[in-house]
């Protein structure tokens, strides 16, 4: 199957762990509009979505699937998004669709977080995909800098040859070069670094369940 297959596969299997009547966090990124179009087959069942972008909101609006916002909804059931890479433990590297703010919150709002993803997003250590960090514009060199120390190379995410600008506002730094060895430390440190929003190893909020897309089907991670 092709990769585009393979998303397709998992953003199915993803329903079985909406629960009806409720509302259901969801993610950003190539693999979720997947789900989000398998989501529009049982709109009917579900109250809506909380969405961690605003370009999930589009689709989801667009295929009749009421979107509320996260502070209107005190617990969701479970929050569906994808990975840039994940471990063997269930920690990602996400932010790839530069959404990762939004989707640390909606993930911190929910009780379980399903992965779904392309068997090429396990990895053994995370870090060889360019770690993306939203930063406030004002300490982009300073957070780089801060990289370079560790070992890593630092890079602005650009587009049309501007910085990118989040929907928050900000920037995003991407980090190559890393190796990290104990995801929840290092999340903790660079949280703590003046002028970084967020940082895209998702530890402290983990996957509970992958749904991983293989060439045999989807095979069920647990953690």
């Amino acid at each position: 199957m092709t990769q585009d297959e393979l998303k397709a596969l998992v953003g199915q299997a993803a329903l079985n762990y909406v629960v009806p009547g409720e509302i259901v966090g969801v993610g950003t990124g190539s693999t979720v509009n997947k789900f989000i179009d398998a989501l529009a087959t049982m709109k009917d069942q579900i109250k809506g979505a909380v969405s961690s972008s605003e370009a999930s909101t589009v689709r989801l609006k667009a295929l009749g699937i009421p979107v509320f916002d996260s502070n209107e909804v005190e617990s969701l059931s479970v929050y569906i998004d994808g990975a840039d890479e994940i471990d063997h433990q269930g920690h990602m590297v996400k932010g790839g669709g530069a959404a990762l703010t939004r989707e640390k919150i909606v993930a911190a709002q929910s009780k379980q977080f399903v992965c779904i993803a392309d068997e090429s997003k396990l990895v053994d250590a995370l870090g060889a995909f360019p770690l993306p960090v939203e930063v406030i514009p004002m300490a982009t060199a300073r957070v780089m800098r801060q990289f370079v120390a560790m070992g890593g190379t630092a890079a602005v995410r650009l587009k049309d040859g501007q910085p990118l600008v989040t929907d928050n506002g900000q920037h995003i730094v991407d980090v190559k070069g890393l190796t990290i060895t104990d995801p929840v430390a290092f999340e903790t440190e660079v949280s703590q670094w003046p002028g970084v929003v967020t940082v895209g190893v998702f530890a402290l909020q983990k996957a509970q369940v992958c749904l991983l897309g293989t060439a045999q089907g989807v095979k069920t991670l647990a953690f």
